[in-house]
């Protein structure tokens, strides 16, 4: 049982919709990963954090590959069960 309410890829209209697919798109991905969910009662929340997100990994000094690699390593270290 969850703890919250999310939002279904299904049930998105407006801002969420746009930032599911904004989400999709840019990963080239089929299905919104459930961290993306949890932030989608708040549809502002969850349009700022995927804004910034998508600033952090373009590419800069190190290519996004390398960020998503970093990012990956810092969850293990920290046990993330996500």
């Amino acid at each position: 049982m969850a703890l919250f309410r999310t939002v279904s890829e299904a049930e998105a209209t407006g801002k969420v919709k746009a930032v599911y697919d904004d989400i999709k798109a840019t990963k080239k991905i089929d299905v919104v990963p459930n961290f993306w969910k949890a932030l989608s009662v708040n549809p502002e929340h969850l349009e700022a954090v995927w804004q910034k997100l998508k600033v952090v990994m373009k590419p800069g000094k190190l290519d996004p590959l390398t960020k998503e690699i970093i990012a990956l390593a810092v969850s293990i270290t920290n046990n993330c069960e996500y």
